[in-house]
């Protein structure tokens, strides 16, 4: 006996709505389905068998493993599964008596082709994709097999085609299977509801249309396929084997038929079932069960003996003891599914988990990596600039080998000429006179080409050797731990100094950084540390959470060397590497109009200064000096009624409502249009002749390494170093009053013609 399992045999069209064609629609609907192409199947032109709810799930319990449509006068298998009549008589094996029935098909083992098979698909009532036959050795001359005449006295039998357990037919064949009429009953419900559904939606859409898919015409059952009349003759033929499968109308057209047909589209009542009947005396109803047999039986069964010996009981009663049964089954069943609800919702937000976490530990994998490919290329800078260093001075000492080379060839070669001439002279007194100096000369250049002058003083090899197998190595093997090892908490990390970001504006650093990776302690703050300029000991100069500080009132034309450190609950982390940043050459700066008095005018950017008052009024500049050697000037925009301003420095404290210089704050030069004094304290000094007028510069020299101050006029020093000693930190300043106008120039170098 052969059985040819529908799974195998008849494979879904799609799987999303159990389209499930026969072994005979395969061959013939698939052929069309592939001229058609890929995409005539879609999913939107696809519509589910039945409405959105737990019906449709109940849909593959409805529906025969044979023939793949809901269960028509289904039949109960000795295994407790179900096949519709018509099916069971397909899948009956007839065998020689004596002859035990093959239990499975062995894949390949055949000797009959899919062709074959076709063929004895023809011989059955439907074309269900099960097949029956006898296999036989039969042949003709030429080779092909014959099918021998039917063989009398012959066993039935009928393998499940679920669990494969076969059972032989009695006398009575396929009636002596009970008819399972509730499941029937439930089948008929289940076509109630789905047709009322299917009436109130839309119209069925055929689904081989390629476009704009018109409204389905029929629907086969076997196939489960809606067609419209143009693919009903296309694909699925009424003739040959495909003449055997039922084309009934859509859903929505039996449903309207019914309305028309039954006035007003309702449902027909659900006539009432008629009691079970014994099936060997079908005149009679079941009463009573036989526990021992599994089954009902009536009152002739009992009294004919046949359960003499087992233990019979009244249905009813066994009726109520089985639903009890499969009530408390199903309260398991239920909490199993509530179980596996709650498991789903589980894994569906696993699924968010799992997409967050991925992103994460991708951010920081990325982040770890470009870590170490920024550690790379800074160390790859420092190496090359040792090979650049390396690379200049072999290339220096070899062009002043060269220089010195050709002079001395040069020198050589002009004394060889001159000894040449010499040489020529017929006059042996005036030969002899210069004869001797020239044999020490030529003698000299000799012993000038030595040995070692005439050999490099370097190779053009590098001296230099990078090993980097061992870090390739150890890259190579760059992999992860098996596992999630949990990181012990700890200091912080040393943080990346930006040195993109960090610069210097004036007396100005700017510094920024960043972390180097997440801890599991968060950061609480940052200390920031600077050195005195001179390389000495470090200082903080900021504690906070940012990551981007200016420090300002730096010396200028200094080299500041930074670092930076992070702390959190467990403590301080390392230092990070020290980044030098030099401060600018000379100064740039205006005046403050916040320090300024309030008779004070700013313009021009707070360049240019001017007064409303007779009186005298200070302003003094944005830059503070403490270091270094410093020069700006101060040019005359008006002068009128031959006032006397006063230019130089001061403290930030000195007074702004006298001329600057009269308090102990402040060192100044006061000058008018013919002569000037140096003056501090109130105490004028140093009388010089010469004076200013509008276009006149004023320029002052602050030394600070000297501790000198030094003005000029006109680019002339005027004066001699008008004072000394100076310590501390000092602002430029100036003092006008309504009568001058001045701007203040910056930047510039530092005179050279300085008198003591």
């Amino acid at each position: 006996m052969w059985r040819f399992k529908s799974s195998k045999l008849a494979p879904s069209v799609n799987p999303d709505h159990n389209l499930r064609p026969s072994l005979r629609m395969r061959k013939v609907a698939w052929g069309a389905v592939q001229s058609l192409g890929a995409g005539a199947f879609s999913e939107k032109q696809l519509p589910l068998s039945g409405p959105p709810t737990q019906t449709g799930a109940m849909e593959e319990e409805l529906k025969c493993p044979v023939c793949g449509s809901l269960f028509k006068d289904p039949i109960l298998l000795p295994c407790s599964h179900n096949v519709c009549l018509g099916c069971a008589r397909n899948i009956t094996v007839q065998t020689p008596e004596g002859e035990t029935p093959v239990q499975s098909r062995a894949s390949g083992s055949s000797d009959y082709d899919y062709l074959d098979m076709d063929k004895m698909s023809l011989y059955s009532e439907t074309d269900s994709g099960y097949g029956s036959y006898t296999p036989c050795q039969l042949k003709s001359p030429n080779g092909v097999r014959v099918f021998p005449p039917a063989i009398p006295h012959r066993q039935c039998t009928l393998t499940c085609p679920l669990c494969h357990r076969s059972v032989s037919l009695d006398e009575r064949g396929l009636r002596g299977f009970p008819r399972n009429r509730l499941l029937e009953a439930i089948v008929a419900r289940y076509q109630q509801t789905r047709g009322a559904s299917s009436s109130s939606s839309n119209a069925v859409k055929c689904q081989l249309c390629d476009r704009n898919p018109v409204d389905a015409a029929v629907m086969c059952e076997q196939c489960d396929v809606y067609y419209c009349n143009a693919c009903q003759q296309r694909c699925h033929p009424s003739r040959g084997p495909l003449a055997k499968h039922r084309l009934v109308p859509p859903p929505n057209k039996a449903a309207g038929a019914g309305a028309s047909g039954g006035g007003g589209g309702q449902q027909p009542p659900a006539t009432a079932r008629k009691p079970a009947t014994c099936v060997d005396h079908e005149a009679e109803n079941f009463s009573m069960y036989c526990s021992s047999c599994k089954t009902p039986v009536c009152m002739k069964c009992l009294e004919e003996g046949k359960h003499a010996k087992h233990d019979v009981k009244p249905l009813a009663v066994m009726w109520k003891q089985h639903k009890c049964q499969i009530s408390q089954a199903l309260n398991g069943v239920s909490d199993k599914a509530k179980d596996a609800k709650e498991f789903l919702v589980q894994l569906k937000n696993m699924l968010q988990q799992i997409q967050e976490n991925g992103v994460e530990f991708e951010a920081c994998l990325v982040a770890q990596c470009d870590s170490l490919i920024e550690a790379l290329t800074r160390q790859k800078a420092k190496l090359l600039t040792k090979v650049t260093k390396e690379k200049e001075y072999k290339l220096k000492v070899v062009r002043d080998q060269i220089t010195h080379c050709t002079m001395k060839l040069r020198q050589t070669t002009g004394m060889m000429e001159y000894c040449l001439e010499v040489l020529k002279e017929n006059d042996p007194s005036g030969f002899l006179q210069i004869s001797d100096a020239l044999i020490k000369r030529v003698t000299s250049s000799q012993d000038q080409w030595v040995k070692g002058a005439l050999e490099p003083k370097v190779g053009p090899d590098f001296d230099l050797t990078l090993n980097t197998d061992s870090l390739l190595q150890t890259i190579l093997q760059l992999d992860f731990c098996q596992g999630k090892v949990e990181p012990r908490p700890s200091v912080p990390p040393a943080p990346l100094l930006q040195l993109e970001k960090c610069c210097t504006r004036n007396n100005s650093a700017t510094l920024a950084w960043r972390v180097a990776m997440p801890t599991i302690n968060p950061i609480e703050g940052y200390i920031l540390e600077l050195d005195d300029g001179n390389g000495g000991q470090y200082r903080e100069v900021y504690v906070g959470k940012e990551t981007v500080c200016t420090v300002d009132g730096l010396h200028f034309n200094s080299s500041y060397n930074a670092r930076v450190k992070a702390y959190n609950s467990i403590g301080v982390g390392p230092y990070s590497k020290t980044v030098m940043l030099k401060t600018s050459d000379v100064a740039w700066f205006t005046f403050d109009p916040t320090s300024a008095h309030r008779d004070i005018v700013l313009t021009n950017d707070n360049q240019t200064v001017s007064c409303n008052s007779y009186d005298d009024r200070v302003v003094l500049g944005t830059a503070a000096f403490s270091k270094g050697i410093h020069y700006w000037e101060v040019s005359i925009d008006r002068y009128d009624n031959h006032p006397d301003p006063a230019f130089g420095i001061a403290r930030i404290n000195t007074m702004k409502d006298m001329m600057l210089g009269k308090d102990d704050k402040a060192w100044a030069m006061y000058v008018d249009n013919n002569r000037s004094w140096f003056m501090h304290n109130n105490s004028h000094t140093n009388r010089a002749e010469g004076g200013i007028t509008k276009g006149s510069t004023v320029g002052v020299l602050l030394d600070l390494t000297k501790r000198t101050l030094t003005f000029y006029i006109n680019k002339e020093q005027h004066g001699p170093t008008a004072f000394e000693n100076l310590d501390g930190v000092f602002v430029p300043a100036v003092s006008l009053n309504r009568n001058v106008q001045v701007t203040l120039v910056t930047g510039l170098e530092v005179p050279k013609n300085i008198k003591q």
